[in-house]
C-alpha cells in the first residue's frame, strides 16, 4: 500500500494527555483493530522518520513495535481525531499485535470488523510469488484467465437467478460466490478491494 500519511505533529494536542496522544492501531487490509497504546512526540517522530509505529510506555520508554520479535507494524497512514489528543494508526502488521501472540490484543471478537478486508488480504496472500507452493482454488484462479472469467459469469447469472426466483437464502449465497469472484480477477490484474473503496469514496463525495 502506498503511505497516506497526513499527520501534522504541531496539530496533536500533547498537553491533554500529560505529554502523550493515544494511538489505535488498525489493519489496513482487513479494519480489524489491533491495539491501543499512547506515543509522545518523540515517538511519533520515530514513526513518521522510519515508517514503522513507534510507542512510548511507562514501563518500557520508548520503543519501536516489532523490534525484538520481528511483528513491526508498517505505516499506510496517520490521521488525528477532531480533538487532535488521539491518532487512528493504518498498519500492515508483520506478525501478531499482542504479547500473547494473538493478532489483536482485543481477541479474535475484533478480527471480523471487516470480512470483505479480510478475504482481500486472503487473496492477497494466494497472490504472493512466495505462495506458489500452495496448492489452493484461488491459486487456480490466478493462474487461470480463462477460468476466473468465465467464474464471474457463471456466478452472476447464479445470482440472476436467485434473485428472479426471489430465494434470499440462494441470493446471499451467489452474492458471495461473485463478490469472491470479482476480486480474484480485480487482484490479477493488480487491483485490490482499497482501490473499490477508492472508487466509492469518491462517488459518494460527489
Amino acid at each position: 500500500m502506498t503511505p497516506d500519511i497526513m499527520l501534522d505533529l504541531d496539530a496533536l494536542d500533547f498537553t491533554k494527555g500529560q505529554g502523550v496522544v493515544t494511538v489505535v492501531a488498525q489493519d489496513a487490509r482487513t479494519g480489524a483493530v489491533l491495539m491501543v497504546a499512547q506515543a509522545d512526540r518523540e515517538a511519533m517522530e520515530r514513526t513518521l522518520a522510519t515508517g514503522e509505529m513507534h510507542y512510548r510506555s511507562r514501563s518500557r520508554g520508548l520503543w519501536h513495535k516489532g523490534a525484538t520479535s520481528g511483528n513491526v507494524q508498517r505505516v499506510v497512514s496517520l490521521h488525528h481525531d477532531c480533538d487532535a489528543d488521539a491518532v487512528l494508526a493504518r498498519v500492515t502488521p508483520a506478525g501478531p499485535a499482542c504479547h500473547t501472540g494473538s493478532t489483536s490484543c482485543f481477541g479474535d471478537s475484533a478480527l471480523g470488523a471487516d470480512e470483505l478486508g479480510v478475504l482481500d488480504a486472503t487473496i492477497a496472500d494466494r497472490a504472493r510469488a512466495d505462495d506458489a507452493g500452495v496448492s489452493s482454488y484461488t491459486r487456480k484462479l490466478l493462474g487461470d484467465r480463462n477460468l476466473r472469467l468465465k467464474k464471474i459469469g457463471e456466478e452472476a447469472a447464479e445470482l440472476v437467478t436467485a434473485c428472479a426466483d426471489g430465494d434470499l437464502e440462494r441470493a446471499r449465497e451467489e452474492a458471495a460466490d461473485l463478490i469472491y469472484h470479482a476480486l480474484v480477477a480485480l487482484r490479477a490484474v493488480g487491483g485490490s478491494l482499497d482501490d473499490v473503496r477508492a472508487v466509492l469514496a469518491a462517488r459518494a463525495s460527489r
